[in-house]
C-alpha cells in the first residue's frame, strides 16, 4: 500500500480553489441550458459586461446611434439592445461576466488554462486570496475593455481576463531559479518551491525565460485579436480584456502575495503556511 506524505496531501489540496472555480463555471453553464432562449438572453444581459450599459448616462445619443446601426445590420433586435444597455449601470457585471461562457468548448479551453496557471498561483496565494485575485483580474480586464470600447453593445463573457491575470502572476515567481519552473524538467510537488520570495519586478525584465514567455503571450494575443478575431465558438475575442488581466496579475502581484509566509525558511509548507 502506497503511503502519501503530509506534504504531498498539502500540495494536492493547495490548488483546490482553482478547481472549484472551473466546476462553478461548468455548473453555471449547465444551469443556463435549462433556460428557454429568451430567459437565457435576459440572464446574459443582466450578468455579462456590456460597456454601453456604463456609458448610457453620459453618451446616450452616441449609443443609440450605434444601436440603430446594429439593428440595420441585423446584428441584434432593438429589444435585445434595450436589454443590454439597461436603465442603470449594472455594477456587478465587471465580475459576473467571468462566470458566463459561450459553450462547452469555451469552458474547456479556459478550464485547461485556469488549471495550468491558476493552480500554481493558488498554491502561492492560498484559496481565499486566490479567489479575490481572480475577481481583481476579471474586473481590471473589464475596465481595460471598457477603455477601448466605451460604447460597445456586444456583451463580454468568459474567464479569459482572470486566467490571463493568473498567467501574469505566475510570471512573477514561476521562472525564478528556485521556483517551480526554474530550470527543472517538471514542477516539483513541494509547496516550498511555490512559496519562496519572488524576485523584484525589475529583475524579471532582464530574465530571458520570463521575457520570452511575456513576448510570446503578447504576440499570441495580438495574432488572435487582430488576425483571427473569433474564437472556437464564433464569438469575438476580447483581447483587450486579456491584456488588462495579464497586467493586473503581473503588476498587482504584491497585493496578494504573502510576504510573512514566504519569508519563513524560504516558504515552509507547514500548516500555518497554508492559511489564506
Amino acid at each position: 500500500m502506497t503511503q502519501v506524505s503530509a506534504s504531498e496531501r498539502q500540495f494536492s489540496r493547495a490548488g483546490d480553489a482553482a478547481v472549484a472555480i472551473v466546476l462553478a463555471l461548468v455548473l453555471v453553464h449547465l444551469a443556463r441550458l435549462l433556460l428557454e432562449p429568451e430567459a437565457d438572453f435576459r440572464l446574459v444581459a443582466e450578468f455579462a459586461f456590456t460597456p454601453a450599459n456604463f456609458s448610457a448616462g453620459f453618451a446616450s445619443e452616441d449609443i443609440w446611434r450605434a444601436a440603430r446601426q446594429a439593428v440595420e445590420r441585423g446584428e441584434a433586435s432593438s429589444e435585445e439592445i434595450a436589454l443590454l444597455v439597461g436603465l442603470s449601470p449594472r455594477w456587478w457585471t465587471p465580475l459576473t461576466y467571468s462566470l458566463l461562457h459561450g459553450g462547452f468548448t469555451h469552458i474547456a479551453v479556459n478550464g485547461v488554462w485556469l488549471l495550468a496557471f491558476g493552480t500554481a498561483v493558488c498554491r502561492r496565494f492560498g484559496a481565499v486570496r486566490f479567489v479575490v485575485f481572480y475577481a481583481f483580474a476579471a474586473i481590471v480586464g473589464a475596465l481595460a475593455f471598457y477603455v477601448v470600447h466605451p460604447l460597445g453593445l456586444q456583451p463580454v463573457i468568459g474567464a479569459s481576463a482572470a486566467i490571463s491575470g493568473a498567467m501574469g502572476a505566475a510570471v512573477r515567481f514561476a521562472f525564478a531559479p528556485d521556483g517551480p519552473l526554474g530550470g527543472r524538467f517538471s514542477p516539483p510537488r513541494d509547496l516550498a518551491a511555490y512559496r519562496r520570495p519572488a524576485p523584484p519586478l525589475r529583475a524579471l525584465l532582464t530574465d530571458r525565460r520570463t521575457m520570452t514567455f511575456v513576448a510570446l503571450w503578447f504576440a499570441a494575443n495580438f495574432l488572435f485579436g487582430a488576425v483571427a478575431p473569433t474564437g472556437a465558438d464564433g464569438a469575438s475575442i476580447a483581447w483587450e480584456a486579456h491584456i488588462g488581466g495579464f497586467l493586473a496579475g503581473a503588476l498587482g502581484f504584491a497585493l496578494f502575495d504573502r510576504p510573512v509566509v514566504n519569508a519563513r525558511r524560504g516558504g515552509s509548507n507547514d500548516e500555518s503556511g497554508l492559511r489564506a
